[in-house]
């Protein structure tokens, strides 16, 4: 160990300590960006950036399980990245099914798919629904996985589901709109049953949202990380956990 590696450990241990867990997010949603620029950075492919993000995301979730945090979203492909060229996109879903199926594998969390599977090749939908299905009793945290997944069309789903259902119960156009509310679409989105976000983290550098969980975090916290993904450190992650817990969240009172 050299004596930048000690420094950097014995300050992420002074964070560490300092942190008031009463005050840790339950619910994090991370943009996991970056990846082709620390690639480009560092003279490697794309390919390799979203494996190196790849493999940091075991990293996080270590870092998550040693505080009270119990949900945990991961923006591992958006609904956009679908125009990328074949030769990038193919290799990257690939990337994703791996992780996904390494998550499964851990024993440790209970791994959850947000996003429209439609939009997926057969092989990625077979590896979401398997890990999906194998991990459904896990007691731990819980991993949304949002691959495919794009803020307006998390909301355009769950109003076409809310009308699905309803249709299927006769109600009519008349009777819904009596009782339509914000909490009757939130039990229809891919996140239902689960607390919103108070913490979104980005990387990279940039300071916007890109849709991601538009409609559940609209009272969120956000903490903007200028180092890209594959880079991020624990002492990253602690100053985020920071940062929020010195916040005073008023929900828009």
């Amino acid at each position: 160990m050299n004596f930048r590696d000690l420094v950097y450990r014995l300050y992420a241990r002074r964070v560490g300590g300092r942190l008031d867990h009463d005050q840790v997010p339950k619910h994090i949603g991370v943009i996991l960006d970056g990846n082709r620029r620390w690639a480009k950075a560092s003279g490697g492919s794309a390919v390799q950036g979203h494996q190196a993000g790849a493999d940091k995301i075991s990293e996080l979730l270590g870092w998550c399980s040693e505080t009270d945090v119990e949900v945990v979203t991961l923006w591992m492909l958006s609904t956009d990245n679908f125009d990328r060229p074949e030769h990038e996109l193919k290799p990257l879903l690939g990337i994703i099914e791996n992780t996904v199926r390494n998550l499964a594998a851990d024993g440790r969390w209970r791994v959850h798919h947000v996003g429209t599977l439609d939009l997926l090749p057969p092989e990625t939908q077979s590896v979401l629904k398997e890990a999906q299905e194998a991990t459904s009793d896990i007691d731990g945290i819980i991993v949304n996985v949002a691959v495919g997944y794009g803020g307006r069309q998390e909301i355009a789903d769950a109003v076409r589901s809310l009308l699905l259902e309803h249709s299927e119960k006769g109600t009519t156009f008349e009777e819904l709109a009596e009782v339509v509310s914000t909490d009757l679409i939130s039990e229809h989105l891919y996140t239902r049953g689960q607390p919103d976000p108070d913490l979104v983290i980005r990387t990279s550098g940039e300071q916007r949202l890109s849709g991601f969980m538009l409609w559940q975090s609209a009272h969120s916290e956000y903490y903007f990380c200028e180092v890209f993904w594959p880079a991020f450190r624990k002492v990253d992650f602690l100053r985020a956990l920071r940062d929020y817990a010195a916040r005073h969240r008023r929900y828009g009172a």
